[in-house]
């Protein structure tokens, strides 16, 4: 059997709302063992859908509704399961007495707008509602069909999933088998690059490997069904194990895994500290670095030199190289690199130049080109240039160049080891 995800509400096609509902539902159909292939988001209009009602029920055998379940009269997802399905709507007396109850707890009194919610498809079960006003239903009008509506308030569809839906659903035999998903990790390698190289492995039935591109980075999702995580895990250990020896040092990390995280891993491991200098980063390396919990064992501090002058009295940058070269020049970022390892004492001087744009560009020196000067424990000084291209955003070149940075430190560190 397969689920769907149907999502009700003007405001999510507006995009005034971000759909969290879909991505928790989504990982916890994954978590029972259900197949789920489709998602769909649809407005507050009973003939859109009721279209998308007709396409899902002729693909999928459980239908999982969120929003439209309110007083107001955008509200509709009750109403028109059950004008499609050809049923009448009956008051439920248990759900008017809950509404009332609810609201006397408030000091307020129920409104007439509300009895709407009360409202549900003549042979429908209540989804009960512990938190909020708006029930929801557990219904099966064909054969071999399950339907679900939830509010779409995240925290009230949470808890009506758990407390409900998930006995309902293991009642039904599933919950018997899961889908546990492992997502590796990979930098300086574009997607069909990589695509291309594990084409081998994109066809396999269980496990599956899937590519996808990520802000500068890809990833692979492997996802096995089976009985429990352990077992899911001994399916997927040897293809990731394949996956990493086929990427070699593209592949940097899994799951939960940073690139700040691993480079402090290898630092640790190294027992060495890293210091920045930042130009056009603004700090943004810094901060990757100390969002990781930790930190301060190996990672000193940074010196952010946005100005000219600041590079050269806090970092040592000879003056007339600024002049004849440019702060974004490969000098530069060299002398930026050693001048902060040798301020801070440190093992690995990392540093970044660049022009981010949306301005400042020119014809020998366009928007996007970066310069990334890297030391090494034993004093030689790298240089590495990066022309991320005019088109891309000033926070995205910003954020690939301290990527790139850290990157490029996490190679040097393997290299060493």
């Amino acid at each position: 059997m397969t689920a769907e995800i149907i999502c009700v509400g003007t405001e999510l096609l507006l995009g005034d709302i971000l759909n969290k509902n879909a991505q928790y539902l989504a990982q916890q159909l994954a978590s029972l063992g259900i197949s789920h292939y489709y998602q769909t988001v649809v407005g507050d209009n009973i003939e859109r859908l009721k279209q998308v009602i007709k396409i899902a029920i002729a693909r999928s055998d459980i239908l999982v509704f969120t929003g439209g379940l309110g007083p107001t009269p955008d509200d509709l997802t009750t109403e028109t399961l059950a004008d499609f399905f050809g049923v009448p709507l009956v008051e439920n007396s248990e759900i008017l007495e809950d509404i009332a109850q609810k609201y006397a707890v408030r000091g307020r009194v129920m409104t007439l707008s509300n009895r709407k919610q009360a409202l549900i498809p003549q042979g429908a079960k209540v989804l009960p509602n512990s938190s909020g006003t708006a029930p929801g239903i557990i219904w099966s009008p064909i054969s071999n069909l399950h339907i679900f509506t939830f509010p779409g308030v995240p925290s009230e569809m949470q808890r009506m999933w758990q407390e409900t839906a998930v006995p309902y659903l293991k009642s039904l035999g599933f919950g018997k088998e899961i889908i546990y998903s492992r997502t590796l990790k990979f930098w300086g390698i574009a997607e069909s690059a990589l695509a291309e190289k594990v084409s081998a492995f994109l066809s396999l039935p269980n496990p599956t490997v899937a590519p996808y591109a990520s802000r500068g980075e890809v990833k692979l999702r492997v996802s096995a069904k089976a009985g429990s995580q352990t077992d899911a895990e001994q399916l997927i250990a040897p293809i990731e194990q394949q996956l990493q020896a086929i990427a070699g040092l593209d592949y940097y990390g899994q799951d939960e895994d940073s690139l700040a995280s691993v480079v402090g891993r290898l630092l640790q491991c190294e027992n060495a500290t890293l210091s920045v200098a930042e130009s056009c980063t603004g700090g943004g390396l810094g901060q990757m670095m100390t969002d990781v919990p930790g930190s301060s064992r190996y990672f000193m501090g940074g010196i952010i030199s946005y100005d000219n002058q600041v590079k050269v009295s806090l970092l040592g940058v000879n003056p007339q190289d600024l002049n004849q070269e440019g702060a974004v020049s490969r000098t530069v970022a060299a002398q930026m690199a050693k001048g902060v390892r040798s301020r801070l004492g440190t093992t690995w001087g990392l540093s970044i130049t660049g022009i981010a744009g949306p301005d400042g560009g020119t014809l020998t020196k366009p928007v996007g080109l970066v310069y990334i000067g890297l030391v090494e424990s034993n004093g030689e000084v790298q240089v590495f240039e990066h022309r991320y291209g005019q088109d891309r955003s000033r926070s995205l070149i910003r954020y690939l160049s301290a990527c790139t940075a850290l990157d490029l430190l996490r190679r040097k560190l393997l290299e060493t080891r």
